[in-house]
């Protein structure tokens, strides 16, 4: 029983990324599915949350460069990261929760991150 993000990776001033978080062993559809991101010295902040209906979204951070996508056909939630900058720079989580919050507390899985770097 796992939950893996995956998708991170090298990038420049301004690109974009895709992340993933997929699970296995359980049914990723019945949890609301978060996003965090903890960046080197810095204490985890929530980035975005998809309730478990996906008609719920909810964008924890002042930017509006991210997205959240769900697919209940492959049981994926996605993290569409653009214009990516260089405080972007983070290890990205995501957790499976009973309900979206931006500090995780109730989340009930945890995968293991993927690693974003922006360069200047």
């Amino acid at each position: 029983v796992q939950l893996q993000a995956s998708g991170g990776g090298l990038v420049q001033n301004g690109g974009s990324l895709r992340l993933s978080c997929a699970a296995s062993g359980f049914t990723l559809n019945y949890y609301a599915v978060g996003w965090f991101r903890q960046a080197p010295g810095k204490e985890r902040e929530g980035v975005s949350c998809i309730g478990v209906d996906s008609w719920n979204t909810h964008y924890y951070l002042p930017e509006s460069r991210f997205t959240l996508s769900r697919s209940d056909a492959t049981k994926t939630v996605y993290l569409h990261l653009k214009n990516l900058q260089p405080e972007d720079t983070a290890v990205y989580y995501c957790a499976g929760l009973v309900r979206c919050s931006s500090d995780g507390h109730d989340a009930r899985k945890w995968g293991r991150g993927t690693l974003v770097t922006v360069s200047s």
